[in-house]
């Protein structure tokens, strides 16, 4: 079943202060265009930068994801990408006067609440998931963190943690889809440990936290005065320990509320891989650094997925059998070089082409070393690419390709060679234009690739 991208109805604004910087900040999500992503829009600084939500632009992961690009910086965005990801957004712009995001209660609820509240649209245009069909895998030393990925049908994690603590030794969390992050995860609000707090104030560290916006966990014997007087750093009213030993300002959502809420970041931190995933994220201690390392893991994979030649099965029924495809396109013998149509979506199609020493070109191309001429590739990709634009029109029309860019040939294509294409629209289709990237793979390997640009021409109806 294909989904399409979706993004919102309409803007919203969320204010809050920066955690570790204190800095107030105001951030404006905006609906954005098809296969726009997550962005950030520093709109204080000149010029407006645009930060993506790009793992390669990580640049610090000690107490929260700082992405930095040209010297603009953005910071603490994991929360707010896993409630734009497991709301099941794709595009959204989102505008911020200062270099981090509020911390608000340390969840991600208030982001979810108000995308509720402004609505989601669909788009018109088909959404690219990321299928993991084979286990990919990091193991961090410094940390102890091990992530692994594996297939499945939906978005799914399972998440340990592990402290050397009384108070929090090891707790697991399980999300079952990401459907259901808004009820089982999107409250579950970040953790410290009251050890760590004062640490972190005379680092110039959590300008803008307090007692409010984290679950404070103690773990050793401390007096009620020391206790008031931590209070006092964070301007907070007087505090006690509950008997399970977190501080009494607050009640937890869940017994392991700590659990998943590391559950909550791995997904904000796995969006900067650039896509929606359907496979089981397994993760053990994870953290920022762990968590963003696994992300350039999958980045890479979907990479090489991209690269990669698609899987073919001679033995499926295709989507276009040859009379299908002389009912949408002009070619006839001895000119026509797509066989059959296996896969296509609304911006990608594959198609087929056996080669067989019978090929007419042969002949002369060379009669005692036969090679498909490379000119014959190009028109196969861009037949391909025809059948891809066409078969989503009603009525005749034709493409001329107005435009070949970019063209790579790097192995020969002999007799016997089952030549697959894939063809990608790599910007929508406006005023009757289209753009497209072709790959021809004989096996695994590319032999062929292009960009094309082709003009749409409605025909007159012949009676």
């Amino acid at each position: 079943m294909n989904v399409k991208q979706k993004t919102l109805a309409s803007s919203f604004t969320i204010q809050g202060r920066g955690l570790h910087t204190g800095v107030d900040v105001t951030m404006n999500f905006l609906p954005a265009p098809i296969n726009h992503g997550f962005k950030f829009k520093r709109i204080d600084l000149e010029n407006q930068p645009i930060i993506e939500a790009d793992v390669d632009l990580v640049i610090d992961t000690s107490r929260g994801t700082l992405l930095q690009k040209n010297g603009a910086r953005i910071g603490t965005i994991e929360h707010a990408l896993a409630a734009l990801l497991g709301m099941d957004l794709d595009n959204v712009l989102i505008e911020v006067n200062n270099e981090e995001a509020p911390i608000i209660d340390g969840s991600s609820i208030y982001f979810v609440n108000a995308i509720e509240k402004a609505g989601i649209a669909e788009q018109e245009a088909e959404r690219e998931y990321f299928v993991i069909k084979e286990k990919i895998e990091i193991y961090d030393e410094k940390s102890g963190s091990h992530i692994v990925a594996l297939p499945d049908d939906d978005y799914r994690l399972n998440v340990t943690i592990s402290f050397k603590s009384e108070v929090l030794n090891n707790q697991f969390a399980t999300l079952n889809s990401i459907k259901d992050f808004k009820t089982e995860i999107a409250s579950c609000r970040t953790f410290v440990f009251l050890r760590e707090l004062e640490f972190l104030l005379n680092h110039n560290l959590v300008k803008g936290g307090d007692l409010e916006n984290a679950i404070v966990i103690i773990d050793k014997d401390i007096s009620q005065a020391e206790l008031d007087r931590l209070a006092d750093l964070f301007h907070h009213k007087h505090v006690e320990v509950k008997p399970q030993g977190i501080l009494n300002n607050l009640e937890l959502h869940f017994d392991n509320e700590c659990a998943r809420h590391k559950l909550l970041d791995v997904i904000g931190d796995l969006a900067l891989c650039g896509k929606h995933i359907k496979g089981r994220i397994i993760a053990s201690k994870p953290g920022h650094g762990p968590n963003t390392m696994f992300a350039k893991a999958l980045k890479k994979s979907i990479v090489l997925a991209e690269e990669s030649a698609p899987d073919y099965d001679p033995g499926k029924t295709p989507i276009l059998d040859i009379n299908q495809i002389k009912d949408l396109l002009p070619h006839r013998y001895p000119f026509l070089l797509v066989d059959k149509i296996i896969a296509k979506s609304d911006n990608e199609i594959i198609g087929i082409k056996n080669v067989t020493f019978n090929e007419q070109f042969f002949r002369g191309h060379f009669p005692n070393e036969p090679v498909m001429p490379g000119v014959l590739l190009v028109e196969a990709m861009a037949q391909t690419g025809g059948l891809l634009v066409l078969s989503q029109l009603e009525g005749k029309f034709s493409t001329y390709f107005v435009r070949i860019d970019n063209v790579k040939f790097r192995r020969k294509v002999v007799p016997g060679d089952t030549l697959i294409f894939k063809l990608n629209l790599v910007s929508p289709i406006r005023r009757g234009i289209a753009n497209m990237k072709g790959i021809t793979y004989v096996g695994g390997k590319i032999v062929a690739e292009g960009e094309f640009m082709a003009q749409i021409v409605k025909q007159n109806e012949i009676s």
